[in-house]
């Protein structure tokens, strides 16, 4: 067996680790039946099949049909950033509102892009603050802080 589509193997790979991980969380709740589900009923089937849709696509990646790839080498000077970018918005979050709070993720994740400008990471973050506003806020009533401390006050 060779691999001729290693991000294919590896992505099916991926999806087996994540959904047998949830699987195994979703055991130790009440299963129920399909009748009557528990809280772990949905979760562990879910995780069950997204392990066999990355077996499926994992074993897709060993035939010979299609091109051949090799997984990029990773870039962590980007993937820092976009790290950092929400780490940074967990921190800020309470002390800066979810406003500020989100403006600093957009511009800050934005950072690790090649193609970064002012101009787009500011337009993008203004749009994303409006729908998020509108569906945390006041579409699902998310009890948290829209606007700084000390401008509520």
């Amino acid at each position: 067996m060779q691999i001729r589509r290693q991000t294919d193997f590896l992505s099916g790979l991926m999806f087996i680790a994540v959904g047998l991980g949830f699987s195994f969380i979703a055991h130790g709740y009440t299963m129920g039946t399909a009748a009557r589900m528990g809280p772990g009923y949905f979760p562990f089937w879910l995780g069950i099949v997204l392990a066999l849709l990355g077996a499926a696509v994992a074993i897709g990646a060993t035939s010979n049909k299609g091109d051949s790839d090799r997984v990029a080498r990773w870039d962590i000077k980007t993937l820092l950033w976009i790290l950092g970018s929400v780490v940074l918005f967990g921190l800020v979050l309470k002390p800066l509102g979810m406003v500020l709070s989100v403006l600093v993720l957009v511009v800050t994740s934005s950072m690790a892009s090649h193609e970064f400008t002012w101009k787009g990471a500011c337009a993008n973050a203004v749009v994303l603050v409006i729908i998020s506003t509108v569906a945390f806020v006041y579409g699902i009533n998310l009890q948290m802080p829209v606007w700084p401390a000390f401008l509520t006050n």
